[in-house]
């Protein structure tokens, strides 16, 4: 289904005040490694937000993931007052890893191992 005007005009706002709220709190380097928002999912009637993060050289995603969870409330509280002008209500927020980025490097090293394996043939 495709999202309409207003759900990407509010994804759009919540990325950009998210990624300021996570460089001020310190959430973009957890656990060695840097942590950023990938995308900003937005329901048809905007009472949902599903921010999917991913993690670059994190050994262990699921904690990192679990820490910011566990920070939600601070995160929500902050964004409200970023964005109490903007918005009538404040979507309840939901964070997931977004592993795109594992997927790509995979498939990459896939790629370099078959292109190795025709050179040999």
């Amino acid at each position: 289904m495709l999202e309409g005007k207003r759900q990407k005009q509010v994804a759009a706002v919540l990325e950009k005040e998210l990624n300021e709220i996570f460089q001020r709190l310190g959430l973009t380097m957890i656990h060695g490694g840097m942590v950023f928002i990938a995308s900003v999912k937005i329901t048809p009637d905007l009472f949902d937000a599903r921010i999917y993060l991913s993690f670059y050289k994190i050994e262990n995603p699921e904690t990192a993931l679990q820490s910011i969870k566990d920070r939600a409330w601070e995160i929500k509280k902050e964004l409200s007052a970023r964005v109490r002008h903007q918005l009538r209500s404040m979507p309840q927020l939901s964070f997931f890893w977004d592993d795109t980025l594992e997927y790509v490097d995979k498939m990459e090293k896939l790629f370099k191992e078959i292109k190795k394996q025709e050179g040999k043939a």
